[in-house]
């Protein structure tokens, strides 16, 4: 009586191993793209916290001169809110991320806007990476800023 294993005995079996192996490099890898692309999507969330602080449309009088915030970089905005100065960490993590904010119905006709009940749509949007080479990202959100008076 023989011991030991056939040659298709071994084959399937390293065949079975590296497909798990291989299975489970392929779920590591998605994992870490994850909780990349988690720590980006938190920085935006904190950028775009930064910026409803610098310019908060709680303060916004005029649609016309305050609503409009051109694009401005996360560092900016924190020393628009503090005195305080950003930590080298901080500085990395915020590099390369900007913010901005725009009345998306600026052009309708004064009728409209008040037959909306002085109701402007607002978009805020933060962008990241590096848009020159194609791979910038960007987080934006649409909100409401009533005009008030008339």
């Amino acid at each position: 009586m023989r011991r030991g294993f056939t040659l298709l005995e071994v084959l399937l079996a390293a065949i079975i191993l590296g497909s798990g192996l291989a299975a489970i490099l392929v779920s590591m890898s998605q994992a870490q793209r994850m909780m990349l692309a988690s720590s980006r999507q938190e920085t935006a969330q904190e950028v775009m916290d930064l910026g409803e602080m610098a310019y908060p449309l709680a303060d916004v009088k005029d649609p016309d001169s305050d609503l409009d915030v051109p694009e401005t970089k996360a560092e900016e905005l924190w020393e628009k809110i503090t005195d305080v100065r950003m930590t080298g960490a901080q500085r990395e993590k915020f590099h390369g991320y900007t913010w901005e904010r725009e009345a998306l119905n600026r052009k309708d006709s004064e009728e409209d806007i008040k037959r909306l009940g002085n109701l402007y749509t607002v978009r805020v949007t933060v962008r990241w990476g590096d848009r020159f080479r194609g791979n910038g990202e960007k987080e934006s959100y649409v909100t409401f800023w009533r005009k008030s008076g008339e």
